[in-house]
């Protein structure tokens, strides 16, 4: 991956994020914001999100304030919004609608 410049990258997210998904979405999330400045996650055909899922988000939200990036999160459905909201994380990550 190559930094795009201003232009945000995206990683799309589907189905569940739990114990045995998580992994594979933290990775992609490393990889890039390793490479981009900006780096929004579609979370809009995210039918279930667990602890593990919460946690792949922290960790890249934590990777994006070192190396002065950005997370987004986007399109999160109500479950998810009330999951983020349940645990006061839609206070630490940027949640667009």
């Amino acid at each position: 991956m190559r930094d795009q410049g201003n232009e945000p990258f995206v990683v799309r997210a589907n189905g569940e994020i739990d114990l045995d998904t998580a992994p594979s979405l933290r990775r992609a999330l490393v990889a890039a914001l390793e490479s981009h400045r900006e780096v929004v996650l579609d979370l809009s055909e995210v039918t279930f999100m667990d602890c593990a899922g919460l946690g792949a988000l922290v960790r890249a939200r934590n990777q994006a304030d070192r190396s002065g990036r950005r997370l987004v999160l986007h399109g999160a459905g109500r479950r998810v919004v009330r999951l983020l909201k349940l645990t006061g994380l839609h206070r630490r990550l940027a949640v667009e609608p």
